[in-house]
């Protein structure tokens, strides 16, 4: 019994590392894409100019109402069909596109949250020594606000990397997609395959939670002993 398991392990994994190749470039550039995108859209809406944060507010309520999926369909097959030359996307940048711009309204209600909590007194106190809007931000909002950004953003993150199961509908063959076609070849160690597909989730994305957990503590530690002093 242990060997069958060895042996369809030593048949499949190499085809799992490669799905989850795929899946770890996809999502790397995403969560770097998305995180700009979504740090300028919730820095933007945080200072509420008006029609400005309106617009914005559509942008991110359309994307969180909204299932990937649909969204995913769009990026893909409408899109594309609409005539434009630039939108004319294959499965790889239509899925990194979707992906980034889904996480992107989920980073800026994170963002726009922390810099909000960040008490009014401490922009007064800045402006009162001189300090320009952009040196308010980087000098004193943002190290008080990145504390409440950073455990919120890995819960961002892991959704983003599981969401990547489903870039398999516009023929990514990412981690869950190969895990698929070996079922078919073993249907009956398809409760095994899936444990392995899931183990490999699992070791990406706990040390990306262990990673944020951390950094709070740093972050929390850092800003309680430059309040001491």
């Amino acid at each position: 019994m242990l060997d069958s398991y060895l042996s369809t392990a030593g048949v499949v994994l190499p085809f799992l590392l490669k799905g989850f190749w795929e899946t770890l470039k996809i999502s790397f550039v995403a969560i770097i894409a998305g995180s700009l995108l979504g740090f300028v859209i919730g820095v933007i809406r945080s200072y509420r100019i008006r029609g400005v944060h309106q617009v914005l507010g559509l942008y991110i309520h359309i994307l969180r109402g909204t299932p990937f999926l649909v969204q995913l369909y769009i990026f893909y097959f409408v899109l594309p069909s609409s005539g434009i030359e630039l939108l004319h996307w294959d499965s790889g940048t239509a899925a990194f596109v979707s992906l980034s711009v889904y996480t992107s309204c989920y980073v800026a209600e994170i963002v726009m949250g922390a810099i909000q909590a960040v008490p009014r007194g401490q922009t007064e106190g800045a402006m009162t020594l001189g300090l320009r809007p952009l040196q308010i931000l980087r000098l004193v909002i943002l190290p008080q606000a990145m504390r409440l950004i950073v455990q919120p953003m890995s819960g961002v993150y892991v959704m983003l990397i599981k969401s990547t199961a489903i870039l398999s509908v516009v023929g990514i063959t990412e981690l869950t997609r190969q895990g698929e076609v070996f079922i078919i070849t073993f249907p009956a160690k398809s409760l095994f395959i899936y444990g392995m597909i899931a183990a490999i989730y699992f070791i990406y994305c706990y040390p990306l939670l262990r990673l944020a957990n951390w950094l709070e503590k740093r972050l929390t530690g850092g800003l309680q002993g430059a309040s001491l002093h």
